[in-house]
């Protein structure tokens, strides 16, 4: 199955959306669209959708009572930036922002994370009509196959993979599952960072899956989602959806 993507980053919107919120944040009593676009220095085109994607998440309001309509900071980014809620907001926000993303992709989705050198899924939200994936085969055991695995892998230096792999055997899962280590390291090493990493029944026959990277710091992370084989035919679409959906997850994290 060859698939193109639409070659998208979350990182680039997040960082412009955190300008954005650190600006508003500094204004009390509001700022205007006008006074945002000359401090960001975003144009109309970029400034736009970023404001929209912050109102749509709640981390600004836009004053009705205002003639000027400007915006102040809202109830997630003060929920996200209090110390003693921050924990129990970040995984409601995060389980709505997931809740939606099943919804309007039609797939389960998933975010994972490498945490002290092995794969942990944290997050998902699937439902009866978007079943998540049967996990057959543990995750921390299989990263050479799977979309999740993968999309963490590249985001290790080459140390990191070659040491990841000598823990974990790369056994074969299917008949799709890539068991030898240079060609695994090689693709890896070749994987654009703003392409979705794919799973096409390389960790499960049939189920396809897609990974984004949603790296917060020095956090290692991935946002994914997985399909049954017979909507595979919906897979290009569902990925570039999730990694356009990508930055509200990585903004979350990055609050």
């Amino acid at each position: 199955m060859a698939l193109q993507h639409e070659a998208t980053t979350p990182h680039h919107s997040v960082q412009s959306a955190l300008r954005v919120l650190e600006i508003v944040a500094r204004h009390n009593t509001g700022v205007t669209t006008a006074d945002l676009a000359r401090e960001t220095r975003l144009p109309p085109a970029r400034l736009a959708p970023l404001l929209r994607m912050l109102l749509r998440e709640g981390y600004v309001e836009q004053l009705t009572d205002s003639a000027t309509g400007a915006y102040v900071t809202g109830e997630s980014f003060a929920r996200l930036g209090s110390a003693h809620q921050h924990d129990q907001a970040l995984r409601e926000k995060l389980q709505r922002t997931l809740d939606g993303l099943r919804d309007s992709i039609g797939a389960a989705v998933y975010i994972s994370r490498y945490v002290d050198g092995e794969v942990k899924v944290t997050d998902f939200a699937a439902g009866p009509r978007t079943p998540a994936v049967n996990e057959w085969v543990d995750f921390r055991s299989s990263a050479h196959a799977s979309a999740v695995g993968k999309s963490l892998l590249t985001q290790l230096d080459v140390d990191g993979r070659r040491d990841h792999l000598s823990r974990h055997k790369m056994a074969r899962l299917t008949s799709r599952t890539i068991t030898n280590e240079k060609i695994l390291l090689n693709r890896l090493a070749a994987q654009p960072a703003t392409v979705p990493v794919l799973d096409l029944q390389e960790y499960a026959v049939g189920t396809v899956c897609a990974a984004v990277p949603i790296t917060a710091g020095a956090a290692v992370g991935c946002l994914a989602l997985s399909l049954p084989v017979e909507h595979a035919h919906r897979l290009r679409e569902a990925a570039d959806t999730l990694n356009r959906g990508a930055a509200p997850v990585l903004l979350s994290l990055a609050i």
